[in-house]
């Protein structure tokens, strides 16, 4: 009960700060949007093959991943609110409730650049619950990366530059199977290579949030 109770205050803390300013989905939005219309504007999208389709909506929201996940904790350095969080949470309860809220800021920011990438392009969409699918676990893979180097990088002079050098390795083999598993949702349907996608994506996504909570006592009390 103690780590429901924590995670779910800590998810409302950082909701309620976004909600203020607003500045992390201003920002990520202007960004897709930008990068969307650039795209379609100068390398003729809806003419591509589909590979580099499906290729290209999830490079967009990598950047924009990197772009806002990288201050999980970087507010809580610069508000100094380490050790408040520290005496008050569990370290779970802590790690649970910031994963939960960029779980569900980058599904929503997923489902904006989806819906908008599908439009411009009138693409396909051969098994939207599929593609559904290949989005939450997208999602939660992106989250758990990007949560856990947060908390690493957080105490680092370079934190923007950091995160994004150790995410790119981490999040490239993602990325590879999120590409191949979306065109199979948007074209193919689910063929065998599909469910092959999907498993190593639970795979990818369980192995990482797992690691994230079994190291993340070791980060918080450095």
């Amino acid at each position: 009960m103690e780590f429901i109770n924590g995670l779910t205050t800590v998810f409302r803390k950082d909701l309620r700060a976004e909600l203020r300013s607003r500045y992390a989905i201003n920002t990520v939005l202007a960004f897709v949007g930008s990068a969307l219309l650039l795209i379609l504007f100068s390398l003729n999208a809806d003419q591509l093959p589909p590979t580099p389709q499906s290729g290209i909506v999830w490079i967009v929201i990598l950047f924009a991943a990197l772009a806002s996940l990288s201050r999980s904790f970087v507010a809580e350095t610069e508000k100094k609110t380490f050790d408040l969080l520290r005496l008050h949470a569990l370290p779970a309860a802590v790690f649970g409730g910031k994963l939960f809220y960029n779980f569900v800021f980058i599904l929503t920011v997923n489902l904006a650049t989806f819906i908008l990438y599908i439009f411009f392009l009138g693409l396909p969409v051969a098994n939207p619950a599929a593609l559904f699918i290949i989005l939450l676990l997208g999602t939660a893979g992106l989250s758990g990366v990007a949560t856990m180097l947060a908390a690493i990088v957080s105490q680092a002079d370079r934190k923007g530059a950091i995160f994004s050098v150790l995410s790119i390795p981490l999040l490239f083999p993602l990325i590879l199977i999120l590409v191949d598993a979306t065109k199979a949702a948007l074209i193919e349907g689910t063929t065998p290579a599909f469910w092959n996608n999907f498993l190593a994506l639970t795979g990818f996504t369980g192995t990482t949030v797992t690691a994230g909570f079994l190291l993340f006592d070791f980060i918080w009390s450095d």
